[in-house]
């Protein structure tokens, strides 16, 4: 067994995501497209002689059995029946409930980082069941790259490589809980949904145009109830050239599609004097 193990857990954006209806089991039933780009964490895991420690840069972050990337550990520590522990350490540079998965990619990250320090043990598909054990979107963060998902987010279909995304992304000061988004969402309400059909074929003509203007979120119509600096910050993106703007997953992060680097880039520079948490980024692929 590989002593120690460094992994990049890149953030998530919902380029589309549409809320199809509500399940038995109480989840909702999405249908959604899901990118990963390089805002990243940085995962060390460090093997030790008995149980789990995680830490962090960021005093935020818990160090106990509600972290995902603990739980991660715990799981496929049960599932291979080892008899060591593991040191986590998470160098955190993705927002906190932001709705960019980053408790869920730092799951992801522990999950292939311990089965790469066992020398590869469990194939993709066991480890994608072992994800969903953890959270819904957890198996995304282990595929990676780009892709449908349906169900709770366990259905994945990769999509081929397609535009280079270039995103600024700006989280405002509040978090939201994803629980409560979801419980307070009325699904009568929800009438211009995502045509994921038509964004689809636009990713697959790489059309940019097309394709921004497929991007729409369902969940909007409950977080800017709660966090109305959403909609100040897409109207500001927008006037700073974006091409579309959309907030992923359940919020508050908006994210703003610009045609090129060098327009996101001069978007990025004004507008970070005026949201602490913004970021120019891009699509991320391993």
């Amino acid at each position: 067994m590989r002593e120690r193990v460094q992994l990049k857990a890149p953030a998530k954006i919902n380029l589309t995501l549409k809320v199809v209806g509500k399940r038995t089991d109480g989840y909702h039933e999405l249908e959604t497209v899901m990118q990963q780009i390089d805002l990243c964490d940085e995962i060390t895991i460090i093997t030790a002689n008995e149980g789990i420690e995680v830490s962090s840069n960021n005093s935020e972050v818990p160090s106990d059995a509600s972290n995902l990337a603990f739980k991660a550990a715990l799981l496929i520590g049960e599932k291979l029946g080892l008899n060591n522990g593991f040191r986590i350490y998470i160098d955190k540079k993705i927002p906190i409930g932001a709705g960019l998965a980053g408790g869920s990619t730092n799951a992801a990250a522990v999950l292939l980082g311990i089965n790469e320090m066992l020398g590869g043990l469990l194939d993709l598909g066991t480890l994608l069941d072992l994800g969903l054990q953890v959270g819904s979107d957890v198996p995304f963060c282990i595929l990676g790259g780009t892709a449908l998902a349906r169900g709770r987010g366990e259905i994945l279909e990769p999509l081929p490589s397609g535009l280079h995304l270039e995103v600024v992304l700006v989280k405002p000061p509040q978090q939201l809980e994803t629980a409560e988004v979801y419980r307070d969402l009325k699904l009568y309400e929800l009438h211009d949904q995502p045509n994921n059909r038509a964004f689809l074929e636009a990713w697959h003509k790489c059309d940019i145009i097309g394709l921004a203007a497929q991007m729409k979120n369902d969940l909007e119509t409950v977080s800017i109830t709660k966090c109305p600096e959403i909609v100040v910050i897409k109207e500001r993106l927008v006037s700073l050239g974006a091409l579309h703007t959309l907030m992923s997953g359940s919020g508050p992060s908006v994210i703003g599609i610009f045609s090129d680097r060098e327009g996101a880039e001069k978007a990025w520079q004004t507008i970070k004097g005026e949201y602490q948490e913004s970021f120019l980024s891009s699509s991320y692929s391993r």
